[in-house]
Order: structure tokens, then sequence, then C-alpha cells
């Protein structure tokens, strides 16, 4: 499992699209970082925990290299 510091104003969703390359997994995210679920918007500086996900990868790889 790897982590993700959040930058001022990042939210689930773009927090998911960064690490993974969509919004899909927000509430996979939410999960295992239930300590910030009343977050809506972040400050920086909060670590999270970012789960594997099968299939990751093969998103990003998809994706052109500016975006990943």
């Amino acid at each position: 499992m790897s982590t993700y510091t959040t930058s001022s104003g990042d939210m689930w969703d773009s927090i998911s699209f960064k690490v993974y390359g969509t919004c899909d997994y927000a509430g996979k995210l939410m999960t295992y970082n239930s300590d910030y679920i009343h977050e809506y918007v972040f400050p920086a500086g909060i670590v999270l925990r970012v789960p594997e996900v099968e299939g990751t990868e093969e998103l990003l790889e998809m994706l052109p290299p500016w975006r990943r």
C-alpha cells in the first residue's frame, strides 16, 4: 500500500483521478481513510493511505504521458 500527500484543494474524486487515472475509486479511498471522511476539500499535508486496486496499471498505461 502506498500513500498520497494532499495538496490544498484536493478532493476525494480528484485524488482518485491523480492516483488511479479515474474518479471511480474515490469510495475506496474514503473507506481506507475513514479518519478523514469528514473532509470535502483537503488542506495541504494530509497523508492518505492508497490501496492497490486491480487493473489500475492498465488504466495508467492507456493515458497519454502528460496525464500519468
